[in-house]
C-alpha cells in the first residue's frame, strides 16, 4: 500500500521542524557547568575582572552601577551564584543552538563547550568565528575544537593565562565522548 502526503502539508511539517529546531536551547550538562565555575572564579561581591570589568558570581557581567540587575542580596552564596550562572547561560545556550547548523551533530560535552566559549566571549565574537564558520561548513568538529578555540586566548590585545588555561579545558571537554546527543535538538 503506498500513502501519499500533499505538498503542503510536507511543507508545513518541514517549516514546524526549522521553528522548532531554531527555538530549542539544551541545558548544559554538569560538565560544563564545573568548567564555568573553575575558569570564572566565585565572586561574592561586584569586582573587576582581569579586564577591569565588574563582574559577580560565576561571571556575571554587571550591567548597571552596582551590579543592582542581580536579582540576589551581595555578598552571594555559591548557591545564589549558581542560579545566577543558570539564568546568564540562558543566552548563550540559545546563540549556540542558533548560531550552529542543524546539519552539526553536537553531544553533550561539545555543545557545552561551545556554551561556555560563548559565555566568555560573547554571541557576537562566537557569530562571526572562524569556528562556527568551520563548524557549519561540515568540518570534523573535534579538528576545528582543537584548533581554533586555543585562538582565543587573548582580552584587550594581551594573551592572558587564564584564557589559555581556559580553553585547553574547553577543548579537552570538547573532545570528551558521550552518547548524548542534544545539537540538533
Amino acid at each position: 500500500m503506498k500513502f501519499s502526503i500533499p505538498f503542503t502539508s510536507l511543507l508545513t511539517a518541514l517549516a514546524l521542524t526549522a521553528t522548532v529546531s531554531a527555538q530549542c536551547s539544551p541545558t548544559v550538562n554538569t560538565a560544563t557547568l564545573d568548567l564555568i565555575k573553575l575558569s570564572e572564579g566565585f565572586v561574592p561581591r561586584p569586582a573587576p575582572d582581569p579586564i577591569g570589568l565588574p563582574t559577580v558570581g560565576y561571571g556575571h557581567k554587571c550591567t548597571t552601577t552596582g551590579c543592582s540587575e542581580v536579582p540576589y542580596a551581595f555578598p552571594l552564596t555559591t548557591t545564589t551564584a549558581h542560579s545566577l550562572l543558570l539564568s546568564d547561560l540562558a543566552t548563550f545556550r540559545s546563540c549556540i543552538a542558533r548560531l550552529v547548523a542543524d546539519t552539526v551533530r553536537l553531544n553533550a560535552n561539545q555543545y557545552g563547550a561551545l556554551v561556555s566559549w560563548a559565555f566568555n566571549v560573547g554571541c557576537g565574537n562566537a557569530g562571526t568565528s572562524t569556528l562556527i564558520r568551520r563548524l557549519n561548513a561540515g568540518e570534523v568538529p573535534n579538528t576545528v575544537a582543537a584548533e581554533e578555540l586555543p585562538r582565543w586566548n587573548q582580552a584587550n590585545g594581551q594573551v592572558l593565562p587564564g584564557l589559555v588555561t581556559r580553553r585547553a579545558r574547553e577543548v579537552t571537554l570538547f573532545r570528551t565522548a558521550s552518547s548524548s546527543i542534544v545539537h540538533p535538538c
